[in-house]
């Protein structure tokens, strides 16, 4: 008899770790997303006929439709209920990922990702109603959130990486389809419980807000401007770019472990001065080797487990937050985005310009100032300029133009000699093209540290 009256709350037990898991998954994989398609853009741009311009819309539309929608999100979880929002969210988060990944088109896209937004904000706001009610303590449930978003921003990018060199770049859509149905059984089997939404009677917290979003303006740096520089300055594939960015992300994850929940703001401080230096380690980097962005991505993922769950529990309100407050935090989060968007993506473009520019000059002077014939010289100078110009924001491929030159045997080695040498200036030709940018992402982070130390200094002054 004990046993079987022991029977419901194991089952109760059951279904609210699984409530747990599903609604994590279903927040990681929402803000997973605003970045996870950053290195399927060179293969969409190919593929959907499109220019650099219009492609980075796929990532801007996303996250301004998602801080836009954040808000009015949060409000309908608690009018309407919050299962019935994200249930509802989760059911149209999957239809617009589909039509994303079946898009012939890019405008086609670029609607289907401004859906998958709003539905996306819809999913996040009303999972922060529900987790701290399912969870096995409210504080628990406030955390699991906070968790899956900071990790979901995080791997982002490497997992699209993976996807599209793996299937292609529509993969990085479909696979979205079966995890927001699989999310959807534990909420759908949550339909009974109750939620009583906490009163919205405490001001919005400006300080936190204001810093996360700096933080998160400098971060895009990181999550977005790296794997292009990877991709597109240094030539590497998907693959190779996405085992190189999984340092942040495993560096975060291993931080977040070892983080201190006291002193939030003292926390946060630290680990926006450790974000601002791993830019600033990026922006010197003193060779176009992976290797040399490994110190840079270690303090970048420290800095961000020191960050982004310390300002969004302190934009929250605790660990008991009112719903609403969770829809601006995930407004000023995603607008910071945006903002990083507006300000780096013209300076990285312009200095992409320069350096092809550069690279072309010195390209040449090698050329000129190389051992082969002047016959040789003139096409082998023309060849490399065709390339250059060809290859817009992407790093040349010089190995087809030295291969069709009608080299001699005695010409080879230098040929051999200058093909190493025009790679290599092309290298750190991309890699200075984003050095400025990482330089004013820096930046960004440390302006973080204005409203937080404004808010430190309030707090102990009261």
């Amino acid at each position: 008899m004990a046993s079987e009256a022991l029977l419901p709350a194991v089952i109760q037990r059951r279904s609210s770790a699984w409530a747990e898991i599903g609604l994590a998954v279903a927040v990681a994989m929402v803000l997973a997303d605003a970045s996870v398609v950053v290195l399927a853009l060179p293969d969409m741009l190919t593929a959907l006929d499109a220019t650099v311009t219009g492609v980075s819309w796929v990532i801007t539309a996303f996250n301004l439709a998602l801080a836009l929608a954040a808000v009015p999100a949060a409000m309908a979880a608690r009018r309407l209920g919050a299962v019935r929002v994200e249930a509802g969210g989760l059911v149209v988060f999957a239809a617009a990922s589909a039509a994303a990944g079946l898009a012939g088109n890019l405008e086609t896209v670029i609607v289907s990702r401004c859906v998958q937004a709003v539905s996306g904000a819809a999913v996040v706001c009303a999972a922060l109603e529900l987790l701290p009610v399912v969870a096995r303590s409210p504080e628990y449930g406030t955390r699991l959130w906070i968790g899956a978003a900071a990790v979901g921003s995080a791997v982002g990018p490497a997992i699209g990486g993976v996807l599209t060199q793996a299937l292609s770049w529509r993969a990085v859509f479909a696979v979205q389809v079966p995890i927001a149905a699989a999310a959807l059984v534990p909420v759908i089997a949550a339909w009974r419980v109750k939620v009583v939404p906490r009163p919205s009677t405490s001001p919005l917290r400006l300080a936190p807000n204001l810093a996360l979003a700096l933080v998160s303006a400098a971060l895009t740096a990181a999550l977005f401007l790296l794997v292009l520089m990877l991709v597109d300055g240094w030539g590497m594939d998907p693959i190779a770019a996405a085992a190189a960015v999984s340092v942040m992300p495993a560096a975060a994850i291993l931080a977040s472990a070892a983080t201190s929940r006291a002193h939030l703001r003292s926390v946060a401080i630290s680990g926006t001065i450790l974000v601002a230096g791993g830019l600033a380690g990026l922006a010197l980097l003193p060779d176009s080797e992976v290797v040399w962005t490994v110190a840079p991505q270690v303090l970048i993922g420290v800095g961000l487990a020191l960050t982004l769950g310390p300002l969004t529990t302190a934009a929250l309100g605790g660990l008991a937050p009112d719903g609403l407050h969770g829809g601006w935090t995930v407004a000023f989060r995603h607008g910071g985005v945006v903002l990083g968007l507006l300000i780096l993506t013209p300076i990285f473009t312009a200095d992409l310009d320069s350096q092809e520019v550069a690279a072309e000059r010195a390209g040449a002077a090698a050329v000129i100032d190389s051992d082969l014939s002047i016959q040789a010289k003139l096409s082998l100078g023309q060849a490399v300029a065709d390339a250059l110009s060809q290859s817009g924001t992407s790093l040349p491929d010089l190995g087809p133009v030295f291969k069709v030159q009608q080299a001699s045997a005695s010409d080879r080695p230098e040929y051999a000699r200058l093909e190493a040498e025009l790679t290599d200036q092309a290298r750190r030709a991309g890699t200075h093209a984003f050095s400025r940018s990482f330089f004013v992402a820096a930046a960004l982070a440390l302006a973080a540290l204005i409203p937080l130390v404004y808010g430190r200094v309030r707090e102990e002054g009261t």
